[in-house]
């Protein structure tokens, strides 16, 4: 597995166990792996790939960049714990993720095939070993530096090293599991918004304020990007300005500049940004605002409520490859199922941390995360209290509205709006998914249609 997890309480542990810590020395880049999952099945210390990499000094410092997400509080900064990046091998890519300590910022490197020159042994994902030493090496590589890249165990035998255990033992916040499942959720609602060329893209960002609660829109003007204070037709939120700072190192290799956000808000919302470097690309992802976590945003309520989703995510989850891009057409012809149905699938297999999704190829990818289905349900509170709901005969349909009984009193709930006369809804006007009684209303009312259909 990539991530041993053990839970005490409500706490989850993170262990990392490694043959040796990752090194560069000599130009040989070896990424200690740690337990995963591959096509060949589970793998101690899985090998993936072993090659060139065409552009060293971008790859370098992206995946540095990667590196500092994972080490990362934006919202209240303090010193934390050390969070390893996954990697996950596609065949024609390399992806490198990971997510800030405090759940709100989701960093990527797609290393594309033409960045890479080399043999791929496997396909899979597993989580690398980035420490200190490794760190700095990384911050040296020059433009003129080649680079020979091994991810897997074979490739540290140039660094004569002793052969030592490496484990790291780290406190996991849900928020953090929750992520993955949201932002894949989130990314996929999002459209291209404006694109800028180096040049403008280097002026914008570096022109932004430094601060990380600096709250901004931005809207595109031509080949630019105009910044306001406030929403407007076309603008995208930029939330916590401060939190683009990985970005900064990396703007002598850009090439352009994408920014993805939804295609109409007057509040705050996500936002996605793109460089495109010499055969790579980096994104993050920013949550709504500094202080919220992607892990509570609820994208993911709505899918995982069906009926069928579990079913039909173990039907799908069978039909995946690593694929580096997910065809969800294809997937629904092999699986027998709908277009709707599957991308339910995939965001139940999102929520276990098994799909991924690519803003610059619109499409979903594959990568396993080992978060059973008992976990699952546990990281979705809302969900599991709107199941208690229906289990009790708390929820009342008649026709566009229902009734949901509940200690606190009875809940009055539109099904066609999502609308609730709850403090949740009042407090967040569906800007973070569904309440528990919306949840279990809708819960009801497809029940009721399927017997009418049956």
């Amino acid at each position: 597995m990539v991530i041993s997890s053990v839970r005490r309480m409500t706490s989850v542990t993170q262990a990392y166990r490694y043959t040796a810590p990752s090194r560069l020395v000599d130009g040989r880049l070896g990424l200690s792996t740690s337990g995963g999952t591959a096509l060949s099945g589970p793998a101690l210390a899985p090998k993936f790939f072993s090659g060139a990499v065409t552009q060293a000094a971008p790859a370098a410092a992206a995946l540095l960049g990667v590196a500092d997400v994972a080490l990362t509080r934006y919202h209240q900064p303090r010193p934390g714990w050390t969070r390893d990046p996954v990697v996950t091998c596609g065949g024609d890519r390399l992806r490198f993720e990971s997510f800030s300590a405090c759940g709100g910022v989701y960093a990527r490197l797609d290393l594309l095939g033409g960045a890479l020159d080399g043999e791929v042994f496997d396909r899979g994902t597993t989580n690398v070993d980035v420490n200190g030493p490794l760190r700095e090496a990384l911050a040296r590589v020059g433009a003129r530096d080649g680079l020979h890249l091994g991810v897997g165990a074979d490739e540290l035998t140039v660094t004569t090293l002793d052969g030592a255990v490496v484990e790291k033992k780290v406190p996991l916040p849900e928020r953090w599991l929750r992520g993955f499942a949201e932002v894949q959720v989130i990314a996929a609602g999002m459209d291209l918004r404006a694109e800028l060329p180096a040049v403008n893209a280097v002026r914008f960002l570096r022109s932004l304020p430094k601060r990380a609660n600096a709250t901004l829109w931005v809207f595109p003007t031509g080949r630019d990007l105009r910044v306001g204070d406030r929403p407007g037709p076309g603008g995208v939120c930029l939330s916590g300005a401060g939190r683009l700072a990985t970005l900064l190192p990396l703007l002598r290799f850009a090439r352009s500049l994408r920014v993805y956000g939804p295609a109409a808000t007057d509040g705050p919302a996500s936002s996605a940004w793109e460089l495109e470097l010499p055969g790579m690309r980096y994104t993050l992802a920013l949550s709504p605002e500094r202080w919220r976590g992607f892990s509570g945003e609820g994208a993911v309520l709505a899918d995982l409520a069906t009926d069928e989703a579990e079913s039909d995510a173990d039907v799908v989850g069978m039909l995946l490859n690593f694929e580096p891009e997910v065809e969800i057409g294809l997937l629904a012809d092999r699986a027998g199922l709908s277009v709707a149905r599957v991308r339910a699938a995939l965001t139940q297999l999102g929520t276990a941390g098994r799909v991924g999704y690519d803003l610059a190829d619109a499409a979903h990818f594959h990568r396993e995360l080992p978060y059973d289905k008992e976990h699952v349900q546990h990281l979705n509170p809302r969900l599991t209290s709107a199941r208690k709901l229906v289990e009790a005969g708390a929820v009342q349909v008649e026709g566009e509205t229902a009734r949901v009984r509940t200690d606190g009193g009875v809940r009055e709930v539109g099904l066609a709006d999502g609308s609730c006369t709850c403090p949740w809804w009042w407090d967040h006007r569906g800007s973070r998914g569904p309440c528990k009684h919306v949840l279990a209303a809708r819960m009801v009312a497809r029940a009721a249609l399927v017997v009418v259909a049956g």
